[in-house]
């Protein structure tokens, strides 16, 4: 049994659905907070699971250079190493190694690199990646993949094109014949404590397509056709935040999602803003994820029903109001503006904790909206893929 998914309302373009994954459903459309190496960056997995967090993700690039791959598989993969029994979405690592710029090289096998850390040699194929992802037990694995910069002229982007649909099918073919190697079905003691799911162990990892194409709407509905001929039971659109301005993010995002499978996943990659992740979803996008939320508040950055706010700002020192009297989360319910600019100020380390803690609950919080608000036309569910 792989990923079953199965809508329950629309409202236009928009959907409300349910994905059943081997750890869990989730109800899409859904935010995922980004995990980068085996932690959501400041809060604890008991406080995820607080703010409702789904699904997360974890970064098979910085997985593979540590702690590793396979002492993660011999820990019995990533779900229980961290210890988070929700959904896990894994990355294939491309977008990290093609960050990398002058410290790799692209051949037609795959693509040599030096790590960040220490400067190591590497190397990741299509299949090495699938392994690596396999290795760390993930719900969702994504297909390794060249992601484009930006601008990339039309050759360019041909290029790279033609290279992740090569590697998608390397991808894919590796993925099936290997899928069933991953580590949580191995564990005895994993199983037991999954008994409540009768179907569990014949559950499998499903592996997604991404679309690449650069900024050229025909390069990105020639890429969506073909992956659909692969037949992946979801489909992600990559290559987007890569310095493009908004507009050209979702000129893009709105010229593929119709040569997508109305049927499966529809993933965006790499994005947004509160309102740009909830226009998404009305356009029919299912899954998103970002690092901004975590990131931006780490500087003080805070996203609010009022708008942004930069807590640092010296006329937030005696502010003994919540940072957002709209939300419920555990940060707002307790602690004012004053202290949390204190924290920021002194450098305290709460302060990453409890910015980092608001700006996912108003992320999460802004998708259980949109959800609730997709009850206007109820449809026939879809059948399992």
């Amino acid at each position: 049994m792989s990923l079953d998914f199965k809508i329950h309302k629309t409202n236009g373009p928009a959907r409300r659905a349910t994905m059943t994954l081997p750890h869990g459903a989730v109800e899409t459309p859904v935010f995922m907070p980004v995990g980068t190496a085996a932690s959501v960056k400041a809060v604890p997995q008991h406080l995820l699971e607080e703010l409702d967090a789904q699904i997360i993700l974890g970064n098979t690039y910085h997985l593979y250079l540590r702690p590793g791959h396979e002492l993660i598989r011999r820990m019995g993969g990533l779900h229980r190493f961290m210890s988070w029994e929700r959904p896990i979405l894994t990355d294939s690592g491309g977008f990290q190694v093609f960050s990398l710029n002058e410290l790799r090289k692209v051949s037609e096998e795959g693509v040599e690199f030096r790590s960040h850390l220490d400067g190591s040699s590497h190397f990741f194929s299509p299949e090495h990646s699938m392994d690596v992802q396999i290795a760390l037990g993930s719900d969702i694995a994504m297909a390794f993949d060249e992601c484009t910069e930006y601008p990339a002229d039309r050759q360019r982007a041909r290029r790279s094109l033609d290279i992740t649909l090569r590697w998608a099918e390397r991808s894919k073919r590796h993925f099936d014949a290997h899928k069933h190697e991953r580590p949580w079905a191995q564990s005895t003691e994993h199983r037991a404590q999954n008994a409540a799911n009768a179907d569990f162990a014949g559950k499998v990892p499903n592996l997604f397509g991404i679309v690449q194409g650069g900024m050229h709407l025909d390069f990105r509905r020639e890429s969506a056709e073909r992956l659909v001929e692969m037949d992946f039971p979801g489909y992600a659109i990559g290559g987007l935040s890569v310095g493009e301005p908004r507009e050209l993010t979702r000129e893009i995002i709105a010229g593929t999602l119709p040569y997508l499978p109305a049927d499966k996943p529809r993933y965006v990659m790499g994005v947004g803003y509160p309102d740009e992740i909830a226009e998404y979803a009305a356009m029919g996008v299912d899954m998103m994820d970002c690092v901004l939320p975590t990131r931006a508040a780490r500087h003080g950055l805070l996203f609010t029903s009022e708008g942004r706010v930069n807590i640092k700002n010296k006329k937030y020192a005696e502010d003994q109001g919540p940072l957002d009297p709209a939300c419920g989360c555990m940060v707002c319910q307790r602690y004012s503006r004053a202290y949390l600019r204190h924290l920021m100020t002194a450098q305290e380390p709460l302060a990453a904790v409890l910015n980092t803690l608001h700006n996912l609950a108003f992320y999460l919080d802004t998708m259980k909206r949109v959800r609730a608000g997709l009850a206007v036309q109820t449809t026939a569910a879809s059948p399992p893929l």
